[in-house]
């Protein structure tokens, strides 16, 4: 039996057909050769998911999305899934709708504890991840109502410099003043110098003229207190000498004739007594020569005195 060129291409088309069909489904995550069941889930909005995206189950694809139905009378959107028959779902499990960082959409399954398994085309609880931008979302309320806080204190904390600066400008201006003050006063204090050793050096000549008036007035009691120390000195020797005088009148009177003087002379008394006398009229002499300071009244010693430089007088003899 001869089989005609017709035949031979179409079975080649329609084998090629089936294998694009097996191979193109193969890429799209169907596997015909393992059992799956199916299972619904709903949602109010998918966010770009579509057919044939991956189902994972702890980070292991168990399934795709095989049909997406929008319910618009509902408004809602019924997804099919087919997952692995192996798994096991409960009425506790979940469906959670995620996303990746480049925007692949798929959803994951979480099993959790149920009491109840769940029959082929039962519907599964539906939630939502939150995406990025619900995260960022919610990261940025706290940051924007602190953002917040933190620019009503920058707003306060610049009005508080805007008034203070307003008191530094016043500041600014009493410092410009203060120079030409600090300049005033050290001219004045100058001036106020300048005079004072002025009259500093007038009191300094003054004071060196009246000590050169002085120095004939201080001469002149030298020679004053000189003088004296000479006239009292020589009134003193007159007076001695006219006592001795006296004396050795008394004494010729006493050996001219025949008297009670002369008898008295006589005596060995009166000759002690007149010994004695001229002892101490001797003595008397003598100190006045070595101590006449001590007869110059009233620049002369007190009576202490000459009785100190007497017995000071008598322990060196």
């Amino acid at each position: 039996m001869t089989i005609s060129k017709e035949v031979r291409v179409g079975l080649f088309m329609v084998v090629t057909l089936v294998l694009l069909y097996f191979g193109f489904n193969f890429l799209k995550g169907i596997d015909f050769l393992s059992s799956r069941s199916k299972y619904y889930a709903i949602y109010s909005n998918v966010d770009q998911l579509m057919p044939s995206n991956q189902i994972y189950l702890n980070g292991v694809s168990v399934g795709r999305v095989s049909r997406i139905q929008i319910q618009q009378v509902k408004n809602r959107v019924v997804v099919e899934m087919e997952i692995d028959s192996y798994v096991v779902l409960g009425d506790s499990s979940e469906a959670i709708l995620n996303g990746d960082f480049l925007g692949t959409k798929f959803i994951q399954l979480n099993i959790g504890n149920f009491s109840r398994q769940l029959k082929p085309k039962d519907t599964l609880r539906s939630t939502v991840a939150k995406g990025i931008t619900a995260i960022l979302e919610e990261s940025a309320v706290p940051v924007a109502d602190n953002l917040q806080t933190t620019l009503r204190k920058l707003n306060t904390i610049l009005d508080n410099l805007s008034r203070n600066s307003q008191k530094l400008d016043v500041i600014f201006e009493d410092f410009k003043a203060t120079p030409g003050l600090v300049n005033n006063t050290i001219a004045n204090a100058n001036t106020e110098i300048t005079q004072l050793s002025d009259s500093v050096q007038r009191l300094t000549g003054n004071l060196n003229r009246s000590l050169r008036k002085l120095d004939p007035t201080l001469n002149n009691f030298a020679v004053i207190s000189d003088s004296l120390k000479s006239v009292q000195l020589n009134k003193t020797l007159s007076e001695i000498s006219a006592t001795l005088n006296g004396v050795n009148e008394t004494l010729k009177k006493f050996n001219s004739g025949d008297n009670t003087v002369s008898r008295l002379m006589t005596e060995d008394s009166l000759y002690v007594n007149l010994n004695n006398l001229i002892h101490s009229i001797d003595s008397l002499a003598n100190h006045f020569n070595q101590n006449p300071r001590h007869f110059m009244a009233p620049l002369g010693k007190s009576q202490k005195k000459i009785q100190r430089d007497l017995q000071k007088q008598r322990k060196e003899e």
